[in-house]
């Protein structure tokens, strides 16, 4: 399962988390685990009961959080979430059709 989470953006949010607050990169990463877990679930029953766009709507507003717990919202951070999202959605939506394609 922990396979499925992980990604190279969490990786390197958590390193910029640990430069900009000057906490041990393993002390953050630890701490940003201990904080996902109910979020996660949380992020699992929205999709179950509200699909794709109710997740991304989730990690939407939880990215959007995280920039206000660290003072630093941009307009880059905020195009590049945009962007991240459109290409979840596409993903979603296109991957069975591909798919479909190579295995009947």
């Amino acid at each position: 399962m922990s396979l499925f989470i992980i990604c190279p953006r969490m990786a390197g949010m958590v390193n910029i988390i640990a430069k900009n607050s000057q906490v041990s990169l393993v002390y953050t990463a630890l701490l940003g685990t201990l904080f996902s877990i109910p979020l996660v679930i949380a992020m699992v029953l929205i999709f179950a009961k509200l699909g794709i766009w109710g997740a991304l709507s989730f990690c939407v507003l939880t990215d959007l959080g995280a920039a206000l717990l660290m003072k630093e919202i941009s307009l880059k951070a905020g195009m590049e979430t945009l962007v991240i999202a459109v290409f979840v959605i596409v993903g979603v939506k296109v991957a069975p059709y591909i798919t479909n394609l190579f295995v009947k």
